[in-house]
């Protein structure tokens, strides 16, 4: 490949960028603000659905041992996004930081990558919250048509036990219209509602875990590692590691804070307190939820979109039921809003990159948001979430997350290499340690995926290969060819 694949920013480029940019998104997020987003993105689909899922079709109850074992390779990979993200304070994640280490073409491939970790982690959890809000109205005697609550090739169970397959998922794209104007309309106000949401959030989090515990049954947790079925993957300790790359999805919060790094008032400190804080909060809880989860109801149960809602029906609190269905439905919003909001200023950096059309940097002039973006996601966002089944893109998210958190490893040991002496507020321990471990646990979590999620993977990044060579690598502005 030529040379000029891997043109690079230089960091006075960053900073020039960053700099420019006070002039267009604003600077309104504090630590705490931070820390939210990332638990308003971390609890949401991966604990509330892709739980249950895992443990039914993969791990059992040893799903608990699964987000443990997610947890270390995040560990690993936050720590390397906190460096990156008190160098590089820019929106933009891990496609500007790659940018900077790696050269144009690995930022390319990692930018388009991220399209799988927001936009159709959005349409993910998007689903979830269509699944729960049936079931909430449900318990009202309230019967949405089956057809217009799940895609083609999701089956809903009526009432009466029978089985039918939907047209199309309507409420999904509704709240993926409604969080995208939200966002459209700013982003402090956006992050006021998510802290609201998030502390709900958590609220409902703690009561299910207390609530729960005095109803669980031992004999459900036996055997905690089921008897592997004789196909990798399915159950056993191969089971643990293909549920652990699948809720890895569910650790992608502290990657979107990193995608806010320019509308931080202090990213330098800010930054580190909410990538790892979000972190450490959330390991705690998602360990607690998923043992009561799988204590409460046999996990070969659990296989559907709304999990919980099965677990929580299992207990005697009738009230209690609904009031953390409503929770859980008002925690998948504040998940949607960090996705979208993380997959816009991803594309808006790549935008004023000149990698992406114009269109996607346009700035609303009252607003100071990327309201065109916003728009275009929603509509895409919408569709895919109202056509595809949540498992598929479940998958499709973990491992374009997962080869994002390698690339960023990476680029800690690149740029440890190439810029010792550049100020570093915040320092990744234990270099080549940390980052290397990131690359080896993440990497593996990859390959437990399975053969059909690489292969999906591959087809993606082909098709943005289409898309830099015949658009981006002339539209270029590191190459000079955009102004």
């Amino acid at each position: 490949m030529p040379d000029t694949l891997f043109a690079k920013k230089t960091l006075a480029d960053l900073q020039a960028q960053a700099e420019e940019s006070e002039h267009s998104l604003k600077r309104t997020l504090s630590a705490w603000n931070l820390v939210a987003l990332g638990i308003g993105a971390i609890i949401g689909a991966g604990l509330f659905s892709l739980t249950g899922l895992a443990a039914a079709n993969y791990a059992g109850p040893a799903v608990t041992l699964s987000f443990v074992l997610a947890a270390v390779g995040c560990g690993f990979a936050g720590l390397c996004y906190s460096e990156f993200s008190t160098m590089i304070p820019v929106a933009g994640s891990a496609y500007t930081y790659a940018y900077a280490t790696l050269g144009e073409f690995i930022a390319w491939i990692i930018g388009w990558d991220l399209v799988l970790e927001y936009a159709v982690g959005a349409a993910t959890v998007s689903i979830s919250w269509s699944a729960y809000v049936v079931s909430f109205l449900h318990g009202f005697n309230i019967n949405l048509p089956p057809e217009l609550v799940a895609s083609p090739w999701q089956p809903v169970q009526l009432p009466n036990g029978e089985l039918v397959h939907g047209i199309v998922n309507l409420p999904a794209v509704f709240i993926v219209v409604v969080i995208s104007w939200l966002l459209i309309t700013g982003i402090q106000e956006s992050a006021r509602v998510n802290s609201i949401i998030v502390v709900i959030k958590v609220a409902v989090v703690i009561a299910f875990i207390g609530a729960g515990i005095a109803y669980i049954q031992p004999v459900h947790y036996q055997p905690f590692i089921p008897v592997n079925t004789g196909e990798f993957g399915h159950f056993g300790y191969s089971g643990i590691l293909r549920a652990a790359g699948i809720i890895f999805f569910a650790y992608i919060g502290f990657d979107a804070v990193s995608t806010a790094a320019q509308e931080a008032k202090n990213p330098q400190r800010d930054m580190p307190i909410g990538i790892i804080g979000s972190l450490i909060i959330c390991t705690i809880l998602y360990v607690g939820f998923a043992l009561v989860m799988t204590g409460l109801v046999p996990y070969a149960e659990l296989g559907n979109a709304a999990p919980v809602a099965t677990a929580v029906d299992r207990t005697p609190y009738t009230g209690f039921n609904a009031a953390i269905k409503i929770a859980i439905i008002c925690g998948y919003s504040s998940v949607i809003l960090v996705m979208l909001l993380g997959q816009s200023r991803v594309f808006f950096s790549m935008s004023r990159d000149g990698l992406l059309p114009g269109i996607f940097s346009r700035i609303h002039p009252k607003y100071r948001t990327p309201y065109l973006t916003n728009a275009i996601f929603a509509a895409g966002v919408g569709l895919f979430a109202a056509l595809a089944p949540i498992q598929l893109v479940g998958e499709m998210t973990s491992i374009g997350t997962l080869l994002a958190f390698v690339i960023v490893c990476i680029g800690v040991l690149v740029m440890r290499k190439t810029h010792p002496d550049t100020p570093r507020p915040f320092r990744t321990p234990l270099v080549p340690f940390v980052p290397i471990m990131g690359i080896l646990s993440c990497g593996l979590l990859m390959f437990g995926l399975g053969l059909s999620n690489w292969i999906r993977l591959f087809g993606w990044l082909a098709l943005g290969m289409i898309v830099y060579f015949f658009y981006s690598r002339h539209h270029s502005r590191v190459r000079g060819h955009a102004g």
